[in-house]
């Protein structure tokens, strides 16, 4: 049997910031209960039909670039804007050279990195 995704987490300064940006980011609701040092997104669904997201307040702040990042899709014409509104921030626009694939690199209020593309890349 293969293993699937069951959590996105992310640890926070904040909890309760961040969970907030991609609670409004996702168009989804935070869970009941929430705070500074823990909230979630989805956790009521106990078979995971869609992974859930937890954002854990930790000691230490993030000193790196990520090593792994979430590439979003969202084809609006204002999807960055409309991030960037919510406390996102942009880091770089990226155009695949005689192609139409393009996306941007963005971070969350924490400085958690994260692409966004209008389309799904095929390579």
């Amino acid at each position: 049997m293969s293993v699937r995704l069951g959590n996105i987490t992310f640890d926070c300064n904040d909890a309760l910031v961040v969970g907030t940006f991609w609670s409004q980011a996702l168009g989804q609701i935070l869970d009941q209960g929430d705070s500074s040092g823990w909230c979630s997104i989805g956790r009521s669904d106990l078979d995971r039909s869609k992974p859930a997201w937890f954002f854990e307040k930790v000691p230490e702040s993030k000193t790196s670039k990520n090593r792994m990042h979430l590439d979003l899709v969202d084809s609006g014409p204002l999807a960055v804007e409309r991030l960037v509104t919510l406390g996102a921030s942009i880091v770089a626009e990226h155009r695949v050279e005689g192609g139409s694939q393009h996306w941007t690199v963005m971070q969350d209020p924490e400085g958690n990195e994260f692409c966004l593309s209008p389309t799904s890349y095929v390579g």
